[in-house]
């Protein structure tokens, strides 16, 4: 299938979910070949990507990942990364506080792509155990109320498509395809999304789309006016929240969760160590430019998942969460359970 679709985009022609979804058959199961992988990738970008071809490359990839069984409905927060702004890990900073208020949480996620610091790389730094199976991921979120799904542990699938994926060095679909396959099935998402430079169309938009195709009970696609792949407190962020209504677009600003403004430098790191301080800052008690990110953003997955009314309750439910000390509790009850399941 792999040749006809790439045929079918060289000529400008747009692939059905189904033609898609054979597509990323051919590319997970290894029959199709490096070069017809890196020439279907171009292609696909050029002719750009669409609801049908990512809903059907999602749904093959869903299915072709290890599976995490666990009880309650969970949420995700997660971002698709490649901003290039440099910032401290909130979408992770966040995922421990919504889980510290009660909420289940399955965090999938990477280390970064190149040059920041991912999900994978802070809470290896902080002690947490990346490689574990399905099973001891179901278990950290069972008892501890959050897990984390290392990537590349979980779509083994996907090592056809690595090595042509890092020699072209450009962004392609599989970038969006990540937060699009969370293996423990997550019906509840705070997803952000970077709008890359080169893209004629809003990829947040486009991934709203498809969630919603996916079968998401709800969830929220994100990104900050200043280019961050969340919501952010240097500007407005603009929202698309996704249920069975389907997908309707607003703006928020922190004012409406009851937040200061802050500066984007404030926000920024440079290397590791850096990293870990604006981390642990931002789970602290007191008041910080990182804290309000992470309450922010916490909020908006409270909401989602139907336990706070609005923005501001959600921030008052994150900030106790913090200030009590349950969100660094939840990173250490992490890091303990999973060395113990390594």
């Amino acid at each position: 299938m792999i040749q006809e679709a790439i045929g079918k985009l060289v000529a400008r022609q747009a692939l059905s979910e189904e033609e898609s979804a054979a597509v990323a058959e051919d590319i997970m199961t290894g029959e199709a070949t490096p070069a017809q992988i890196g020439a279907f990738l171009v292609a696909l970008r050029l002719t750009g990507e669409t609801v049908e071809a990512l809903t059907g490359m999602a749904r093959v990839m869903r299915e072709k990942a290890l599976h995490v069984e666990t009880d309650g409905q969970l949420v995700d927060v997660v971002g698709t990364g490649g901003d290039g702004l440099r910032t401290f890990n909130v979408s992770t900073a966040s995922a421990l506080t919504v889980a510290a208020a009660g909420v289940k949480v399955a965090k999938h996620g990477n280390r970064a792509a190149s040059g920041s610091v991912g999900a994978a790389d802070i809470l290896d730094a902080s002690g947490v155990k990346l490689e574990l199976s399905p099973e001891a991921v179901g278990r950290c979120i069972d008892e501890v109320g959050v897990g984390f799904m290392f990537a590349q542990a979980f779509h083994p699938a996907m090592r056809f498509a690595g090595p042509p994926r890092r020699e072209l060095g450009v962004r392609t679909v599989f970038n969006f395809l990540g937060p699009l396959t969370n293996p423990a099935g997550a019906l509840y998402q705070l997803l952000g999304v970077a709008q890359p430079a080169d893209a004629s169309y809003d990829v947040a938009e486009l991934m709203a789309h498809v969630l919603g195709a996916l079968g998401t009970e709800r969830s929220w696609v994100v990104r900050g006016d200043d280019g961050l792949d969340e919501l952010t407190t240097t500007a407005a962020s603009q929202v698309w929240e996704v249920s069975a209504e389907g997908v309707r677009h607003f703006t928020l600003t922190p004012e409406d969760a009851g937040l200061p403004g802050g500066s984007l430098a404030d926000l920024q790191i440079d290397g590791l160590e850096q990293a870990r301080e604006k981390f642990t800052r931002a789970l602290s008690a007191g008041d910080s430019p990182e804290k309000d990110m992470v309450l922010l953003n916490s909020a908006a997955a409270l909401v989602v998942r139907g336990v706070a009314d609005d923005l501001p309750s959600g921030v008052a439910t994150a900030r106790a969460a913090i200030d009590s000390g349950g969100a660094l509790d939840k990173l250490r009850q992490l890091a303990e359970l999973s060395q113990s399941l390594a």
